[in-house]
């Protein structure tokens, strides 16, 4: 009896899902600016915003292979 991926193709979906869910989320965060209006913006937001550049830009250096994550 061959083995089949089933359990694992539907684990992975389901991640995938999530994650594009985030991604839609802040894509529409971004989109309103993170919530800020230009008078509104301080260098709290700034270090705010700075922080999830960089949890994004580790995600994205492991998932393209760049930055420390390069081979």
């Amino acid at each position: 009896m061959p083995k089949t991926n089933d359990a694992a193709l539907a684990a992975f979906s389901s991640v995938k899902t999530e994650i594009d869910v985030m991604l839609e989320r802040l894509a529409a965060l971004s989109a309103d600016h993170f919530g800020c209006s230009p008078e509104d913006v301080n260098w709290g937001h700034v270090g705010t915003l700075d922080h999830y550049c960089a949890r994004l830009r580790e995600i994205t250096d492991m998932a393209f292979r760049e930055g420390k994550h390069a081979d």
